[in-house]
Formats: C-alpha cells, structure tokens, sequence
C-alpha cells in the first residue's frame, strides 16, 4: 500500500482506491447521483447561509459557532464523497451515503478540525487575503470554462472536444481499456481535490491554515523522502493491497 504523506493537518482529506472498479459503471454514473445533485444543490445554499450567520460570530468572538461548523463541515464531506465516486475521481464504485456525518468505512473521508482560534475584528477578512494565489487560480479557471460558453456557436463543438479530451485522459479511460484505474492517475488527482477542499475551507473561515499554492502542496516530497530512506522488503502480490492517498 502507497500512502501520500499528510502535511495540511487540520484539513485532512483521505481517499483509498476502491478496487475491483467496474469498467462501465463510469459511465451512468451521472446519472445516478441526481438526487445527491439536487439535495447538495440546496446544502449549498445552507453552506452560504450558515457563512453569513458564522461571520458576526466569529468576527467578534474569534470562534466558529459549533453547531454552524459541524454543518458546513458536513456539506464539504458530502460533496467529497460525491466527487469521489464520480467524475472528481472515479475511484470507487460504492455509491455515498446519504448524510452530513463522517462516514469511516467510506473510501472517501475527510475531517476538519475546528480551529480554537480565528483572527477577529478586520484581521479576519485581511487574514484571507493569504489565499489571493490559490483563489485567482480558480478564477482563471472558471474565466476559461465561461470563455468557452461565450463563443457562441463554437461552444457545442468545443464542449464536445473537451468531453473528448477528458474522457480519454481521465481515469474512465483506463477503466474502459483495461478494467483497471491507472495508478499513476490516482496520487495527481487526489491532490488537486484535496488543494480545492483546503481552499474552500480556509476561503469559509473554517480553518485559519492556508493552504499550499500548487496543488500537489509537499505531500509528493515527503513521499519520495520516505520511499527513499525506507527499508527494503518483499514486494506484495498484484493487487495486494488498496492505493490510499492521505
């Protein structure tokens, strides 16, 4: 088993490869999660309401309200689960419970601790400013999805090319071929997911680490770190053993 070192500690994200995958299944999926879509549709808008009710709060006092963390919390955990079975992973086939809890038997988890302390008074929005690089990130991001919706007639076309492009460099193309995830896929995936969750939470006052710039933050260095002062042993049948990312 592969582990990618932690090193965000008060956002942790974990996610275990789920094999035997189904080399279909990928493909209904979409379809499948449409009453997650639509309950996560209206979280979304609790998530925001809950920001707002937060803020005053925390503003003043430097604390999260409990009950508020727990539910904001909740819908980030949700809505990784939901990524992690579909098109944000597509590493495992077990469909997401139904629920804001932690879920541990899931191959997908992911805990936030409430932090003791937040920067108050205008030291808390100044504070967020520590993530204007990961955010305009994002921003270039949605720019580049809505330049495409801007063109007009060539949107269809370009929409289909990039569908093309995804399907045939994302994880569903290695399922479709072989029957297996391409391994090599996993850790790079993971990674982006985890830096947009680290993202979200600090950018939400749910946590007041930032989080690293690049994606791949330093887990990778800390594992090849380890992989090099680690001591040698017998090497494990195929398929052993789950892939995890930490």
């Amino acid at each position: 088993m592969a582990t990618i070192a932690e090193e965000y500690q008060p956002v942790r994200v974990e996610a275990e490869l789920d094999e035997p995958l189904s080399r279909w299944l990928w493909a209904v999926k979409w379809l499948l999660l449409v009453p997650h879509h639509v309950l996560l549709t209206a979280l979304t808008f609790g998530f925001l309401l809950a920001t707002v009710l937060a803020f005053p709060v925390v503003l003043c006092t430097g604390r999260y309200p409990r009950p508020l963390f727990f539910f904001t919390t909740g819908v980030l955990r949700w809505a990784w689960r939901v990524a992690y079975y579909s098109y944000g992973a597509l590493a495992t086939d077990r469909y997401p419970p139904f629920s804001l809890g932690a879920a541990p038997g899931y191959p997908a988890r992911l805990l936030i601790d409430r932090p003791e302390r937040l920067p108050r008074g205008v030291l808390l929005p100044v504070s967020r400013l520590r993530a204007l690089p990961q955010l305009a990130l994002l921003v270039l991001f949605c720019l580049a999805f809505r330049l495409v919706w801007w063109l007009g007639g060539l949107s269809a076309f370009l929409a289909l090319v990039v569908l093309v492009v995804v399907i045939v460099t994302s994880p569903a193309a290695g399922l479709l071929r072989t029957g297996r995830y391409p391994r090599r896929q996993f850790g790079p995936v993971v990674a982006f997911d985890r830096w947009l969750i680290q993202v979200v939470a600090y950018t939400f006052f749910l946590t007041d680490a930032c989080p690293p710039l690049r994606p791949e933050g330093a887990g990778r260095r800390r594992l090849r770190n380890r992989l090099r002062h680690r001591p040698p042993r017998h090497r494990a049948p195929a398929g052993a053993g789950p892939l995890s990312a930490r």
